[in-house]
């Protein structure tokens, strides 16, 4: 933390960039430098959030668009944290540079008689490291830990660190810096948030029992770093001239002041629960993939085993049915054979049986023939008529004879038809039995394979079972891990509830009432007179003594008494300008009360004190999109047109001011008559409500010109259509100096569009832009004129 009179080098010593000159390099560059060399990309994370606080509204560096933004103690710990600001994650020293120089772009600076370039913020660096550990190492760090460790050694582990690096706003005295007009009042802002820092350390170097840390935002936002649990350096910045004598011997004793804080630093360790149960996630992801995985692959083979088990089936019914066929016909061939051998040894039989007729009729005939020799012999007569007749005889033995042989050659061939029929028969016997023996086999493979494959089941039913049960195992598992997390998360909210309630019931019981009453009266709401205390005294009494909470105040919203009303409305628009308590206004229904009341209601007061809620609660992002699509806006225009109390017209155009600080709902604002109503409200000739009517128009052509620059919008702006570059060009001489700052500065933004170009030539803008860039007071105004007549050829042209 830098600390010192305004122009004494802070911001050279902690924010120098040091592109080009390593030696010029501030802490914020070394301290990142340092951290980027020595980290490791496996387990190291370094991110940071580039903040500053300006006119004590907390506002990023690295996302203008993000103001107000809220800042949150853990009640438990008492860590502080800015939930709504962007965290970017760093890698490398150029992204660092970039980073710096967009926030040092958008930090309010300004040009005072003691420093050209006068820091007008507190700016904060929060640099976040992250170090994940597998399992828990020793550390050599020599850091005291107040509690030992019970957690198991495998749980993943997270060292977690935050460093605070801050460029605090130099104070400062008016007579010294000429100050003047808005610079007075951001003047008046750090030299408060100083005061209170200095309370804080006094109070801190005198041990005192009260710290007054939520006398300001940055002593909140700086509670951790001192006398709490984290190292602290501090530097002392000093002019070396006599005429700032005391500033240099106040900073001197401050300093003295903070080196007697005693900060006790502690090791921030913490398990990963989120990393544990993602790993477990994945452990029973993978675990259920390959349980599926396994179950396909079982039932593929199943599929595959049952498959080939059909087929066999199928073969050993087609072998059956085709041996059974063959068996049959060899049965019928052999019924055949053995019908034709039969036959064939019948038709033997039958010519053995002649061949023995033949044989006799020959023996017969020989006999005959020698008797009838001896006959010739005993008579010579006859011997002629025997020649004769034993010639016819022996033609007769012949043909007998080849007859005979003919019948052996045929017997012969017959009985070698038969063994070849009797082979035949022989060959279908054994192709018989052969198939009958590979039927016996192929039965025995088929109960094999069968036997086999009812084994292969058996094990995979078992196998999917037992990861079945691993399943279930697993899952219980992590449902307990999970119940225990959301244990913890329930029991960390019930005790945040329990700090949180117990403080508001020590501090609500002394303020509640004098905050209800007297805020509204600071604003000038007219709640001071004595006529109203006497006749709500009794009211007041009543919400006193019943300590009624946010939903039975938005319930008197709808009373039907009118005081009951003005009061309630009041004590919401109170509760609205804190940040943490609009988030409970919003879900309570407390914005749609108010836009009821601000539609139907017809008192000046209620229409003053709701447009101040609202405007309060348009300060928040969230809370802008709700009210444009609740028709805010046209209701907000509406009360405008209608009312003459100027301290009404003030909150109505502070709220569309606000609304105007969101491009996204500029067609929408100018489409309800948004832009008109600031327009129309300018007739009131009022100060701090031609202030409002500024601000809103500085909003609304800054974001539209960063949203054109940025190549997402083209055209020419909503603002001139709605007549705004005449509005101000016909009444730029009757602005006040405070306020035609705002009035420069929505008018070059309009010349930074160069669809604007033409509407400003014939409206005379180029003169204005020229006073701008040689007279204007702020250094941002000079710029941004500057820039547009550099830039723009059509401005060039009628320069010239």
């Amino acid at each position: 933390m830098a600390y010192g009179q305004t122009g004494t080098g802070k911001t050279y010593t902690v924010g120098q960039l040091g592109k080009e000159d390593p030696s010029e390099r501030g802490i914020m560059v070394r301290a990142l430098e340092h951290i980027l060399s020595s980290m490791s990309l496996e387990t190291d994370s370094v991110a940071v959030s580039y903040l500053q606080l300006y006119l004590e509204s907390v506002q990023d560096l690295l996302a203008p668009e993000k103001t107000n933004i809220p800042i949150v103690e853990d009640p438990k710990t008492g860590e502080v944290s800015l939930p709504g600001a962007a965290i970017v994650e760093i890698k490398d020293l150029e992204h660092v540079f970039q980073l710096l120089q967009i926030g040092e772009t958008n930090r309010h600076a300004a040009n005072t008689k003691m420093n050209t370039e006068s820091s007008r913020s507190h700016a904060i660096l929060i640099i976040h490291l992250q170090r994940s550990l597998k399992i828990k190492e020793e550390t050599t760090v020599s850091i005291p830990s107040d509690t030992e460790h019970t957690l198991p050694g495998d749980l993943p582990l997270v060292l977690k660190s935050k460093l605070l690096i801050v460029d605090l706003a130099g104070s400062e005295r008016i007579d010294k810096s000429g100050s003047e007009g808005h610079m007075i009042e951001e003047a008046k802002f750090i030299n408060l948030s100083l005061s209170s820092l200095g309370k804080c350390i006094n109070a801190l170097a005198e041990n005192s029992s009260h710290i007054p840390t939520r006398d300001s935002k940055l002593t909140r936002m700086l509670r951790d770093s001192f006398g709490g649990t984290a190292r602290t350096s501090l530097v002392v910045t000093i002019g070396p001239s006599a005429r700032h004598y005391s500033e240099t011997s106040s900073t001197v004793l401050f300093g003295q002041r903070a080196m007697k804080v005693v900060n006790t630093i502690r090791l921030k360790e913490e398990v990963d629960y989120e990393t544990l149960y993602k790993n477990v996630e994945n452990e029973v992801d993978h675990l259920t993939s390959e349980m599926e995985r396994q179950q396909k692959l079982r039932h593929r083979e199943k599929m595959q085993l049952e498959k080939r088990l059909k087929e066999s089936e199928t073969f050993l019914n087609d072998l059956r049915m085709t041996s059974s066929m063959q068996i049959e016909n060899l049965e019928k061939e052999k019924h055949q054979f053995e019908y034709a051998v039969k036959r064939l040894m019948q038709e033997l039989e039958e010519k053995e049986g002649r061949n023995n007729v033949l044989s006799e009729k020959i023996v017969h005939l020989e006999t005959s023939l020698n008797e009838k020799k001896q006959q010739q012999l005993e008579s010579f007569s006859t011997t002629q008529i025997l020649a004769e007749t034993t010639k016819t005889y022996e033609k007769k033995m012949g043909e007998l004879l080849r007859e005979l042989e003919e019948e052996r050659s045929r017997s012969a061939s017959m009985k070698g038809h038969f063994n070849v029929l009797e082979q035949q028969l022989s060959d279908a016997r054994s192709s018989a039995q052969f198939q009958e023996n590979t039927a016996r086999e192929l039965k025995r493979e088929l109960s094999k394979i069968t036997q086999t494959f009812t084994s292969q089941v058996h094990s995979l039913e078992e196998k999917i079972s037992q990861l079945v049960s691993e399943k279930e195992l697993i899952y219980e598992e992590l449902k307990s891990t999970q119940a225990k997390v959301q244990d913890e998360a329930s029991h960390r909210q019930s005790l945040e509830a329990e700090v949180l309630r117990l403080k508001r019931s020590k501090t609500d019981n002394c303020a509640e009432e004098s905050k209800t009453l007297c805020g509204m009266v600071r604003s000038g709401s007219g709640l001071g007179s004595e006529a109203f205390m006497h006749k709500s005294g009794n009211l007041k009494e009543t919400l006193a003594s019943q300590r009624v909470g946010l939903p039975n105040v938005l319930a008197l919203l709808k009373s039907e008494e009118l005081e009951v009303q003005i009061h309630a409305v009041k004590v919401v628009a109170n509760l609205a300008a804190e940040d943490i308590n609009q988030e409970k206004i919003v879900e309570e229904g407390g914005l749609d009360a108010l836009l009821s009341l601000l539609e139907t209601s017809e008192n000046t007061t209620i229409h003053r004190a709701t447009a101040g809620a609202i405007a309060n609660l348009a300060m928040n992002v969230s809370n802008q999109a709700l009210i444009m699509n609740k028709g805010g806006a046209r209701l907000l225009a509406n009360i405008a047109s209608k009312t003459d109390d100027p301290q009404t017209m003030r909150m109505v155009a502070g709220a569309i001011a606000n609304l105007c600080g969101n491009e996204k709902w500029h067609a929408m604002l100018k489409q309800d008559g948004g832009i008109k109503a600031l327009l129309g409200m300018f007739q009131t000739g009022h100060t701090d409500v031609i202030a409002q009517i500024a601000r809103g128009l500085a909003n609304f052509a800054k974001c539209e010109s960063r949203v054109i620059s940025q190549g997402h919008k083209k055209g020419r702006s909503l603002l001139i259509e709605d007549g705004v570059l005449s509005w101000i060009m016909a009444n730029s001489t009757m602005f006040p100096p405070s306020t035609r700052r705002h009035i420069e500065l929505a008018f070059c933004h309009l010349a930074q569009n160069v669809e604007n170009s033409r509407d400003i030539i014939i409206t005379g803008g180029i003169k204005e832009l020229l006073r701008i860039s040689r007279e204007s007071s702020r250094d941002d105004a000079r710029n941004l004129a500057k820039k547009a007549l550099n830039s723009n050829p059509a401005f060039l042209k009628e320069i010239q």
